[in-house]
């Protein structure tokens, strides 16, 4: 786990909730998937998201499948993977979870394309469940690729 993110985040066009963004790279290890979701869980009782809760749960999860997911599937000997979370909009209720590797080569399937008997595919299948809207899209800056979620909070965070 490093304390500043080496690679810099993709979508810079969204607008963030001031003080509501949180963005840190790991190691590409099963070690570094679970510690990417405390600190997530964590920014998320801080923002308003508490413990217990059904939004809080669900972002968790999310959190979980797509770092898992960049372990398993985007993992590149000797670099990490990258997680941003925010709340977007000034008054929105809406989390965006990105994770972002470095493996250009094995891309998730698009949304539409998804298909809950693929073995393969059952965390994105439990992300379709949970998201309002998912995707991926390449990384900008170098190979890899980033596999975004949003959520929502339930009720407007002040």
């Amino acid at each position: 786990m490093t304390n500043k993110p080496a690679c810099p985040p993709d979508d810079l066009t969204a607008v963030v909730a001031p003080g509501r963004a949180f963005e840190m790279c790991f190691t590409s290890t099963p070690r570094g998937a679970r510690l990417a979701r405390r600190p997530a869980a964590h920014r998320l009782d801080t923002w308003g998201i508490p413990y217990g809760g059904g939004p809080h749960e669900a972002v968790a999860l999310v959190v979980g499948e797509l770092t898992a997911n960049a372990v398993r599937h985007g993992h590149v000997s000797g670099r990490d993977f990258h997680l941003r979370l925010y709340v977007t909009g000034p008054a929105a209720a809406v989390v965006r979870i990105e994770v972002t590797d470095t493996r250009a080569e094995r891309t998730p399937p698009r949304p539409e394309a998804l298909r809950a008997a693929d073995p393969e595919a059952r965390g994105l299948v439990i992300v379709a469940g949970l998201a309002s809207r998912w995707g991926r899209h390449a990384r900008s800056g170098g190979p890899g690729k980033t596999v975004w979620a949003e959520c929502a909070a339930a009720t407007p965070l002040v």
